[in-house]
């Protein structure tokens, strides 16, 4: 077995290993944790396949900036562990559907491509000039055009349904009303009352008193 194959070996067991616990970790800022681990695994595997490109932009962009994002979200917010423990089991069933129609669908798709083919694989040297970038970004932005597109389109409805759950009106969450803000009138925020005025205490000698001080 060649060298290579055997740190392919290593980084892939390592990859299933930190991709489990990051479903099995009680503490979720374990779980951000090996899920980093898992990100920076799959990149030396691109750079195994050598794909430079992806390799450095899946540590530099998931790792450096949505995975800390994620986990200063993590540390910040109070996370109720028991309930979710609590109700762990109860979307097994559906989520054990959905992972298996998943399973499904990746055998489908590697079976029709990979398996059983005859095409040779196209491993011609390239020149010291070409660039596995530039072929990448050629290659999205002519043949994958639209699934490109539509890849941004998906993510900026995730963006928008994200903001739109957090934002939402829930009794333990305060929100303020701009345009009824504004539609105040200054009547509206200052109010005066006219109230009688009270003798303070001593200035004033009860009926009673003043009888018993004439007495003596």
């Amino acid at each position: 077995m060649e060298l290579t194959t055997t740190i392919f070996y290593v980084f892939a067991l390592v990859l299933v290993l930190s991709a489990l616990k990051v479903i099995t970790a009680k503490n979720p800022v374990h779980s951000a944790l090996f899920l980093v681990l898992s990100f920076f695994t799959a990149a030396a595997i691109w750079m195994l396949l050598k794909a430079e490109f992806l390799a450095i932009l899946l540590v530099l962009v998931y790792v450096g900036a949505v995975m800390v994002l994620f986990l200063f979200v993590v540390m910040m917010i109070d996370i109720d562990i028991e309930h979710l423990r609590r109700d762990f089991w109860t979307y097994v069933p559906l989520a054990s559907v959905i992972g298996a129609l998943i399973i499904g669908e990746m055998a489908t798709v590697l079976v029709r491509n990979f398996i059983g083919t005859t095409v040779p694989l196209n491993n011609v040297a390239q020149g010291p000039d070409y660039s596995n970038t530039a072929a990448l970004g050629k290659l999205i932005y002519t043949d994958y055009i639209y699934a490109f597109e539509v890849a941004g389109i998906i993510l900026l409805v995730a963006i928008i349904a994200a903001v739109a759950l957090t934002l939402r009106r829930r009794k333990d969450n305060k929100s303020q009303d701009v345009g009824e803000q504004l539609r105040t009138r200054r009547q509206d925020r200052v109010r005066l009352v006219s109230m009688p005025s009270e003798a303070r205490a001593g200035t004033q000698a009860s009926p009673d008193a003043a009888a018993a001080a004439n007495k003596n």
